[in-house]
């Protein structure tokens, strides 16, 4: 192998990462949480912002119902199920102990109430029902819950049951829990709307029980989710997601911020509050290219085409420091000469981008089209000029 082609394929392994890298700049001191462990994550600009112990194995608690509306979510875009399908009570179902839906064996309870019951009452006998009703059984859907986990990249996440009591070997990280949060949120935005209800109960069910678990939903407009959870173990979590309108990004900012065991309530929340406003303020979201604007338009060999557009489908946005966006800096790295065939989304290097000297991150760039391959006369001639070259 040539040190040419390792070149070429280091470059396109680098371009087929996630988009999701840490700032490496020197950033603002992230306010003290009081927590085992967090993570403060812009999914707008997919960096992490802020972080503490997010590799530590964690019990999830209720988090784990994040999983669990995943799995169902699929099935739904499937077909499996549909929202109106009714589905019984078991027995197991109405017997789950913790926090309940008040649902039993008498009942056929539609899917939406389900999905209700689970991500606003947090109801394990909800979580029950849907999870016999998508994978048969209870185990067959916790085995669908661990290969979703291990599809998404959640390399340090287990899951032995659905609800998230307390079991041997039932753990995550808070790194995996943003991934999960994120991709919740990008593949199922028209289905994320139901941890944003404030107030939800079944006909015939108790008044008092009632209210959605985060706090947050009910003191900042502009938080829209996600989920509470909490086991002696465990402790108060909570994954909390906020959308605000900001200078220059069509359809918002989005934050999520994610604390695992605080000592109460109140405590998940307030710190979850002071991780979101901190986040907002500390660092200023910034627009590089809109989606499908080609970040460079370099010269194609042997195509039909001589230039080829890449960039990336989505905006390409960066957070920064405060006041720093002025000072930022880009490079495009890619392999060259470029040698067509190209399809539509194919990995062409990377956009890297620094404040100065100091690195931030780097984007993953794309073909924005595709560039077929010429016919052997103009092959042969751009073969020739390479040689020359």
């Amino acid at each position: 192998m040539t040190r040419f082609t390792k070149a070429l394929r280091a470059l396109l392994l680098v371009a087929v990462l996630p988009f999701s890298v840490t700032a490496f700049a020197q950033v603002p001191a992230p306010p003290e949480v009081a927590a085992r462990s967090f993570i403060l994550l812009d999914v707008t600009a997919n960096q992490i912002l802020a972080q503490k112990d997010i590799d530590a194995p964690v019990e999830p608690a209720s988090l784990t119902k994040l999983m669990t509306a995943y799995v169902v979510f699929d099935a739904l875009r499937a077909k499996k199920i549909t929202l109106a399908q009714t589905l019984p009570v078991s027995q197991r179902a109405w017997k789950m102990p913790g926090s309940r839906m008040f649902i039993d064996p008498k009942m056929q309870v539609p899917v939406e109430d389900l999905i209700k019951g689970l991500i606003v009452q947090s109801g394990n006998d909800a979580t029950v029902a849907l999870a016999e009703g998508v994978g048969g059984t209870v185990e067959h859907f916790v085995e669908l819950m661990n290969e979703q986990a291990k599809a998404l990249g959640m390399k340090n996440t287990a899951y032995k049951n659905p609800e998230g009591l307390t079991a041997p070997g039932h753990t995550t990280t808070a790194r995996d829990l943003s991934i999960l949060a994120t991709r919740l949120l990008r593949d199922y935005p028209d289905d994320v709307k139901y941890y944003a209800i404030k107030k939800y109960r079944y006909p015939g069910t108790p008044s008092t029980n009632d209210t959605n678990r985060n706090l947050l939903l009910f003191r900042d407009p502009t938080v829209d989710g996600l989920k509470t959870g909490y086991t002696e173990a465990a402790g108060y979590c909570m994954i909390v997601t906020a959308k605000r309108d900001f200078p220059n990004l069509a359809g918002g900012r989005r934050l999520v911020s994610i604390v695992l065991g605080a000592s109460s309530e109140n405590a998940r929340a307030n710190e979850s509050q002071k991780l979101l406003n901190w986040g907002y303020t500390a660092y200023d979201a910034v627009r590089l290219f809109d989606g499908g604007q080609p970040v460079a338009t370099p010269a194609v060999w042997k195509g039909k085409q001589s230039t080829m557009k890449i960039g990336r489908v989505e905006p390409i946005v960066v957070a920064v420091p405060s006041g720093s966006a002025s000072k930022i800096k880009t490079q495009i790295a890619r392999p060259d000469p470029l040698v067509a065939p190209f399809t539509r989304n194919q990995p062409i290097g990377s956009l890297k981008v620094a404040l100065g000297d100091q690195p931030v991150t780097e984007v993953p760039l794309v073909a924005l089209e595709a560039v077929e391959q010429a016919g052997i006369m103009g092959r042969a001639w751009d073969a020739m000029r390479l040689w020359i070259k």
